[in-house]
C-alpha cells in the first residue's frame, strides 16, 4: 500500500477543487457579514501562508491566535499547519495571567489578535517573552494606533501575499500542527499538541454515520469557539468536506443565532449546555423557522433530560457528545444503536444525556480499585481513554505523569456503564461528594433540578459536616418568570421523587448566577470559595 501522509493539506486542496461555488458566512460585527466562496477563502489561504512566510514563518513557528469565529480564523486554521508550522489558539477569555503564561509557555512568536480585542493584548505585551510580531485583523484597521511593536494589519498582508503560494505535501504527518491549552479550573492551564495524523483522523470520526455524520450537504453553524479545542474540530471537517459555514463572529446572542439558523438554513450547531439553554428560552418566545436543523450536538458539561426532551419534540435530534482539551475532543456521541431505538421514549431521552458509545478507533475503560466496572448503570469508576487523536502527554508540563499513565489518559471524570454499554459521567474526582461512606454524584442531582420547569442554573457542592464529612448543598437559578415564588421545600420535594434521602442537598442557596469557567462549565471551584464560611442549617 501506498504510504501517503495524513495531512491539512489534503482536505485544503480537495475542497479547492471540488468544492470552489460553495459558500463560507462571516459575521465580523452587529451589521457586517462577509460572503466568501471557497475558491475566494483558499486564495485568501494561500495569500496569508505566503505572508507570514515572508515574515519568517517556517516548521515548527508557533502563530498565536486570539480571534473570534470568522473567515479570518479560519484561514489560520490551514494557512499556518499547511505551513508546517503550529497554530496556537489563544481562549480570549482566559484571565490576564493566564493569556501571559500560554503564549509564553508555548514560547509563540507571531500574535494575530482581532481588533476588538486589541486592549487585552495591549495590556499584556510587555510580559510576553517570545512575541517578535503582532497582526491585527479586522475590517478597518488603523495599525498605527496601536502600542504594540511590530505590528501588521492583517488584510494589508492578505493583499500583498501570493495567491499562488504552494504548500508542501510531503511532511511528516506527525508533524505538529496545533497547540490548545485546558481551561484551568486549577492551577496554570495545560498545553495540548495535536500532530496532521491526530487531526485528520478525527475529522473521519466526525464523519461517521455513527458519530455526528458531517456531510457536504450541511450548513454548519459552530458557536463553540474556534479558541476551544478547535471549535471540536468541525472547521477542519467543514473544510475537507466543502460544507457550507456560517460563522457568528463575536459577542453573539440567543436571538442571533436563531436569526442565523432560520437565513441560512442552518442543519447542524454545536455549543455549551447553557448556549442551549438560551436557544431554547429565546425560540419559545419568539418562534423561528428551524425546520432545516437536523441536528444539535451539546457538550462541555451534562444536559438536563428536558433540554434533550425540547429539542426532540421539535424534530431535532439532539446528541450529547464528550470529549476534552487531550481527546481533540471527540470521544463519545450519543448515538441510537438497533436496539436502543427501540426502547421507550423515557429510556432512549435517557440515553441522549448520556455521553454515549466511543466513536470507532477510541478504546474507553470505566476502573475503580476493583478493576473494571460492570454494566449495571451503578458501579462507579474513573474513565480512562485511548486511541489515535488522544494526546500522550502534556506540552512540556510535569502533570503529565499525573494523566497519563501504560497509555491510557485518566480523565478524572467519574462515571457508570449503562446496561447497553452507554458511558454515564456522574461526577469530576474532585467534585464527587463522599457523605457517611457513599458517594453522591452533584451531576445528577443537577440534572434532575434543571429538569424542573422554574429552574435555569444549577450546581451542586460538597460542603463540610461534622458527622458525615460532606453533605450537598445546590446552588440554583430561578428562571425569570419564577423568581420570589420558588422555595427551597418545592425543589427538594422535586428530588426526592428520584433520590434517596442520603443524597437530597441539606440546603438549597439561590443565586442571581452561576459562576462559569471560559468556556461555560459550571466553576464549581468558585462557588466552594464563596461559600466557604457556609454553615449548614440545624
Amino acid at each position: 500500500m501506498m504510504d501517503t501522509p495524513l495531512l491539512l493539506t489534503g482536505f485544503f486542496k480537495r475542497a479547492e477543487r471540488y468544492f470552489g461555488h460553495k459558500k463560507i458566512y462571516s459575521r465580523t460585527g452587529p451589521e457586517t457579514m462577509h460572503e466568501f466562496t471557497y475558491k475566494e477563502y483558499a486564495e485568501r489561504t494561500r495569500r496569508l501562508a505566503s505572508s507570514l512566510t515572508k515574515l519568517g514563518m517556517t516548521r515548527g513557528t508557533k502563530i498565536a491566535t486570539f480571534c473570534w469565529n470568522d473567515h479570518r480564523h479560519l484561514e489560520m486554521y490551514f494557512a499556518v499547519p499547511c505551513s508546517e508550522a503550529i497554530l496556537h489558539t489563544v481562549n480570549i477569555r482566559l484571565s490576564p495571567e493566564h493569556i501571559v503564561y500560554v503564549i509564553n509557555h508555548a514560547e509563540d512568536d507571531v500574535l494575530i489578535v482581532d481588533h476588538t480585542l486589541l486592549k487585552l493584548i495591549e495590556a499584556v505585551a510587555p510580559l510576553l517573552k517570545t512575541v517578535k510580531t503582532f497582526i491585527v485583523c479586522g475590517d478597518a484597521v488603523d495599525v498605527s494606533a496601536t502600542t504594540l511593536p511590530n505590528v501588521y494589519s492583517y488584510e494589508d498582508l492578505i493583499q500583498s501575499g501570493d495567491p499562488t503560494h504552494v504548500f508542501a505535501e510531503d511532511f511528516d504527518e506527525n508533524t505538529p500542527a496545533g497547540m490548545c491549552y485546558t481551561s484551568a479550573t486549577t492551577g496554570m492551564p495545560k498545553g495540548v499538541v495535536y500532530t496532521h495524523r491526530s487531526i485528520v483522523l478525527h475529522s473521519f470520526a466526525m464523519m461517521f454515520k455513527d458519530s455526528v455524520a458531517l456531510s457536504e450537504h450541511d450548513i454548519m453553524l459552530p458557536i463553540v469557539p474556534m479558541f476551544h479545542v478547535n471549535a471540536w474540530g468541525m472547521p477542519f471537517v467543514c473544510v475537507n468536506l466543502g460544507a457550507t459555514q456560517v460563522l457568528p463572529g463575536p459577542l453573539f446572542t440567543p436571538e442571533l443565532l436563531l436569526d442565523l439558523c432560520e437565513q441560512y438554513g442552518v442543519t447542524i450547531s454545536a455549543g455549551v449546555p447553557t448556549i442551549w439553554l438560551g436557544f431554547l428560552q429565546e425560540q419559545k418566545k419568539k418562534p423561528r423557522d428551524l425546520s432545516s436543523l437536523r441536528l444539535i450536538v451539546s457538550g462541555g458539561s451534562a444536559s438536563p433530560i428536558s433540554m434533550a426532551k425540547a429539542f426532540e419534540e421539535m424534530g431535532i435530534t439532539f446528541y450529547t457528545g464528550y470529549g476534552m482539551t487531550e481527546t481533540s475532543p471527540l470521544v463519545s456521541v450519543s448515538i441510537y444503536t438497533s436496539q436502543t431505538e427501540q426502547y421507550d421514549y423515557e429510556e432512549r431521552m435517557d440515553i441522549r444525556t448520556t455521553q454515549g458509545l466511543t466513536v470507532p478507533l477510541v478504546e474507553a475503560r470505566i476502573v475503580n480499585e476493583n478493576g473494571d466496572v460492570p454494566w449495571d448503570d451503578e458501579t462507579m469508576g474513573e474513565l480512562i481513554v485511548k486511541g489515535p487523536w488522544i494526546a500522550a502527554e502534556y506540552y512540556r508540563d510535569e502533570r503529565t505523569n499525573d494523566a497519563f499513565k501504560d497509555g491510557w489518559l485518566y480523565t478524572g471524570d467519574i462515571a457508570v456503564y449503562t446496561k447497553d454499554g452507554n458511558i454515564r459521567i456522574t461526577d469530576r474526582t474532585k467534585d464527587l461528594i463522599k457523605s457517611g461512606g457513599e458517594w453522591i454524584s452533584s451531576i445528577e442531582l443537577e440534572n434532575a433540578l434543571m429538569s424542573y420547569e422554574k429552574v435555569a442554573e444549577a450546581a451542586v457542592i460538597a460542603v463540610p459536616h461534622p458527622k458525615w464529612l460532606e453533605r450537598p448543598v445546590a446552588c440554583v437559578v430561578v428562571k425569570e418568570e419564577f423568581k420570589d415564588t420558588v422555595t427551597k421545600e418545592e425543589l427538594l420535594d422535586h428530588l426526592r421523587q428520584d433520590f434517596a434521602r442520603l443524597w437530597i442537598p441539606d440546603d438549597v442557596v439561590f443565586l442571581e448566577e452561576i459562576p462559569k469557567t471560559s468556556v461555560g462549565k459550571f466553576l464549581k471551584q468558585q462557588l466552594r470559595e464563596d461559600l466557604k464560611d457556609y454553615q449548614l442549617p440545624e
